[in-house]
């Protein structure tokens, strides 16, 4: 019997159908933000035993820029959004910015300083 492989499933949704905190999308978006950005701490827990190129493709250029920075676009400017970007950042690691240039940052990640700029 063949096994079907197993995906994590990322709501991408439109931020008129989610700004109702109350309403069941709303609450199912949050549930599946949170847990891709613990899929993204997971992953990027792996940097120094898998090449870091191949970190940086699966964590930033696929989960975040794919799915996560979606839903922090479309999060309404405010605390929820602050708190989303902080743990996005806090999973991030330290030594992939030890050799970069003051106001600089890794090309993966323009679009979410770009945000967080705004």
């Amino acid at each position: 019997k063949k096994r079907k492989p197993y995906f994590t499933f990322v709501l991408l949704s439109v931020s008129s159908i989610v700004e109702d905190k109350s309403s069941l999308c709303s609450k199912f978006q949050e549930r599946r933000f949170w847990s891709a950005v613990k899929l993204l701490s997971n992953v990027l827990l792996w940097d120094g035993i898998v090449p870091e190129d191949t970190i940086r493709d699966l964590g930033l250029s696929k989960l975040l820029n794919r799915y996560l920075l979606l839903n922090l676009l479309n999060t309404p400017p405010g605390p929820d959004s602050i708190e989303k970007c902080d743990k996005v950042v806090a999973s991030l690691p330290e030594r992939w910015f030890q050799d970069l240039k003051s106001g600089s940052t890794l090309p993966e990640l323009l679009n979410l300083c770009q945000h967080m700029l705004q």
